[in-house]
């Protein structure tokens, strides 16, 4: 019947699925799993329930892409898939103006009368005195420039797509993968050789938390929009996209984009203006 309906108008009724039901039971086994597991129980909840949310995804997706491949992505359809990916990225920046705000907040009041174990902690300097932290312009520098063209890549391989060059398209997303998983390797090494961290065995400090859960989730949405493109790529290789109709390719595109923005901003608050004060640079 939701078929025989979204012939006559521009909306795509879908038609009964499990999947939300599937994927909100697996979601909540998943964090059941990892309570239990927090608390020393084994983590085959956490791990069956990990797996049901991939099954879940894998699936899901793949009903929407036979959806678009029968038509049922209209214009007004496909517009309103690319207001939903832009609601997204939005709400992914909030996020990390989240992680911005505590950096801020940690660095900018280090010498507050009112917050005795800061000043304590920090010696009123940002960062705190004699800590050992990364010099910007060495690791950073370079997975800064390692970002910036990757997303030159995955711009060339959107630009191919549109001209109907599938060779260029598969280049293209091929280089940003091998970009993007560069990133991540460099910046895995450079976590392996940081001074500072979050248990106190290992100097634990205010510092270290605002540094690897800014700079650290930032890394797992590299992985993401990595494991993202290198989806496409398989569908690309298979044949997948059209100049006309590439709305996952485009969504993984402007994903990449974004991680890329955000990468700058935490390159020059973090790496570059956090760096000042007391600190010691870490070659």
């Amino acid at each position: 019947m939701a078929d025989s309906h979204a012939k006559h108008h521009d909306y795509h009724l879908v038609n009964p699925s499990w999947w939300p039901v599937v994927g909100a039971s697996s979601a909540f086994i998943m964090a059941v799993g990892a309570v239990t597991w927090m608390h020393g129980a084994p983590p085959y909840a956490l791990v069956i329930g990990f797996g049901c949310v991939l099954y879940t995804m894998f699936m899901w997706w793949r009903d929407v892409i036979q959806e678009a491949n029968t038509g049922d992505h209209t214009p007004v359809v496909a517009l309103h898939l690319r207001y939903g990916m832009l609601l997204f990225i939005a709400s992914e920046v909030m996020f990390f103006v989240a992680w911005f705000w505590a950096f801020f907040d940690a660095s900018l009041f280090t010498n507050e009368a009112k917050m005795a174990a800061r000043v304590l902690a920090t010696g009123g300097l940002w960062p705190p005195k004699g800590m050992t932290v990364f010099d910007p312009f060495h690791l950073p520098l370079l997975n800064t420039m390692i970002l910036l063209t990757s997303g030159t890549t995955v711009t060339w391989a959107h630009h191919a797509l549109l001209n109907n060059d599938r060779k260029g398209l598969i280049w293209g997303l091929g280089l940003t993968i091998l970009l993007g998983a560069t990133f991540t390797g460099v910046q895995a090494y450079e976590y392996a050789h940081a001074m500072f961290g979050f248990s106190n065995a290992n100097g634990g400090n205010i510092y270290g938390s605002t540094f690897f859960m800014a700079t650290g989730f930032h890394g797992f949405h590299v992985l993401v929009g990595t494991i993202f493109l290198i989806i496409c790529w398989l569908r690309a290789r298979g044949g997948a996209f059209t100049p006309k109709q590439h709305f996952g390719f485009e969504a993984a595109a402007w994903y990449w984009h974004f991680v890329d923005v955000v990468w700058l901003f935490l390159f020059v608050c973090i790496y570059v203006w956090g760096n000042h004060g007391g600190a010691v640079p870490l070659e």
